[in-house]
């Protein structure tokens, strides 16, 4: 199996024909909607720059949502979804949104669709360079670390268990996307495999991004973006990362939603190499 890592600037193969239609797919609950408008505003600058872009938001919140002016060819469409009280029930859930969204919904929208956390913005340009069958980003907080040190669900007991002696890389939760019958069966596999698990009371332990690591485990990206494309600026700067595109916003996460930072793990912060 051969990866394409995307890291520098290259160049596309992919008809503008066909990738005329992209949504941004975002999910984001409770006071995450304060976030929407910096998101907005940012990827309006940076993000797939004369395209048509469909930003597709799910929330629990919708008259929280602000008015956003937006270029030409590019909309807002705000999901009503339920509400939950547990983060980690949210962040699971939204695997079964974006499925049952992509089968009837965005499946006769649009062709790509990327999916990513609402509590970031853009600052460098992000362009049809990420497009593929179906992508998959390194996390930041795993980049340069032995297998040894990442955070894969390690319970034989449950579906998103993963061997000490498996695995290439650790993927973010917060940023995949691909042709849209590719993602519906990514979000299919990671939806199923946790109601697996929720009906033997298994929580998996990074929830749905243990999942989405298990599925890229054995149903390889066909592209992988680098640290440039998700970055959280309070790792600092190592001298490798030339460009920051798109990075998470500062923020309390107790006062937002109690809960864990999207790159704080119970392992020692990694070293990056130059």
């Amino acid at each position: 199996m051969e990866w394409r890592l995307q890291y520098r600037d290259t160049e596309c193969t992919i008809s503008q024909e066909t990738c005329s239609r992209r949504p941004h797919g975002v999910c984001h609950q409770k006071r995450y909607t304060v976030f929407v408008q910096t998101f907005i505003e940012t990827a309006e600058k940076f993000f797939m720059v004369g395209h048509m872009v469909n930003y597709y938001v799910f929330t629990d919140r919708v008259k929280d949502i602000p008015n956003i002016s937006l270029a030409e060819g590019r909309q807002l469409v705000i999901l009503e979804v339920p509400s939950y009280k547990r983060w980690q029930e949210v962040s699971m859930r939204r695997m079964e949104m974006i499925r049952d969204y992509s089968q009837q919904r965005f499946i006769n929208e649009v062709d790509y669709l990327v999916c990513v956390d609402v509590d970031m913005k853009f600052s460098d340009e992000v362009g049809v360079e990420i497009l593929s069958d179906v992508f998959g980003t390194l996390h930041p907080g795993f980049y340069g670390a032995a297998r040894e040190d990442f955070t894969y669900e390690r319970r034989k007991a449950s579906t998103a268990f993963i061997p000490s002696d498996e695995g290439d890389f650790y993927y973010a939760g917060g940023y995949f996307g691909g042709k849209v019958e590719k993602v519906y069966k990514l979000t299919n596999f990671c939806h199923n495999e946790m109601m697996t698990d929720q009906a033997n009371n298994i929580e998996a332990i990074w929830h749905d991004e243990s999942y989405l690591n298990k599925y890229f485990l054995y149903h390889k990206p066909t592209k992988i973006l680098s640290p440039e494309y998700l970055w959280d600026n309070d790792f600092g700067v190592p001298e490798f990362l030339t460009r920051r595109r798109f990075v998470a916003v500062p923020k309390d996460h107790n006062a937002i939603r109690n809960r864990r930072s999207l790159y704080s793990y119970p392992k020692a912060r990694p070293t990056f190499h130059s």
